[in-house]
């Protein structure tokens, strides 16, 4: 992909034609202005195709303004400060990102990687940085201690609601909690208990059901955060 290198990191992405749900996300967050301002930065480049990888609903909810902190947090991510190019990327093995965290730069049999991303190309320069782009969204690491605390919250909040004959809004704040934890990189064990418990509860027409098939994973998720 050869661009001109006098767009800013927003223009150059959008003349690719290839980041439209990228480009929402960092609207939604605020910080597109951000991006496009003097920088230099690194971005780690989800494409559309990226997104559509992640589990049904994600996005959507993401994009809601109360999840707008977590987005944010996921953005930025994928963000390292400075220009930095794939052969300096490679030899450092690693980079702080702007959310804090640390991403892994590694070469397997697969290819080059961002954590478990693989990185489809490299060194797209523009004005005030550089783009990289990979094929899976990055999710910074989830604290035990914080995935805990958004479950709790969820089942206080729930059966208030439950209790009180709200068995459609219990049901789908805990269907909501469970998807926006799906999006944080949480153990690949739960994530594969979560997409379960999500898929058992959806074949429920009765919202009771619904309900009660969300708390019992919930409650397992629970249990099982809090013996790690």
């Amino acid at each position: 992909m050869i661009l001109p290198a006098d767009k800013t990191i927003p223009e150059t992405a959008a003349a690719a034609g290839k980041f439209g749900t990228l480009l929402a996300a960092a609207k939604a967050a605020g910080l597109a202005e951000v991006l496009g301002g003097d920088g230099p930065f690194t971005v780690f480049a989800p494409t559309d195709e990226a997104f559509s990888k992640l589990p049904d609903g994600t996005v959507a909810s993401l994009l809601e303004p109360g999840n707008k902190q977590k987005l944010v947090d996921i953005l930025k991510y994928h963000v390292v400060a400075g220009r930095v190019y794939s052969e300096d990327a490679l030899a450092a093995k690693s980079a702080k990102t702007l959310e804090g965290s640390i991403v892994n730069v590694s070469v397997t049999n697969a290819g080059a990687m961002i954590n478990d991303a693989k990185l489809v190309a490299t060194d797209v320069d523009a004005s005030n940085g550089v783009i990289h782009i990979i094929d899976s969204v990055l999710m910074p690491p989830a604290k035990t201690s914080d995935a805990r605390q958004v479950l709790e919250r969820a089942v206080v909040q729930g059966a208030a609601m439950f209790n009180s004959g709200h068995h459609a809004a219990c049901a789908n704040l805990y269907h909501e909690t469970l998807t926006g934890l799906m999006s944080t990189d949480v153990d690949p064990s739960l994530q594969q208990h979560m997409s379960s418990v999500i898929g058992n509860a959806s074949r429920h027409h009765c919202d009771t059901q619904r309900a009660w098939t969300l708390r019992r994973g919930i409650d397992q998720m629970y249990s099982q955060l809090s013996a790690k």
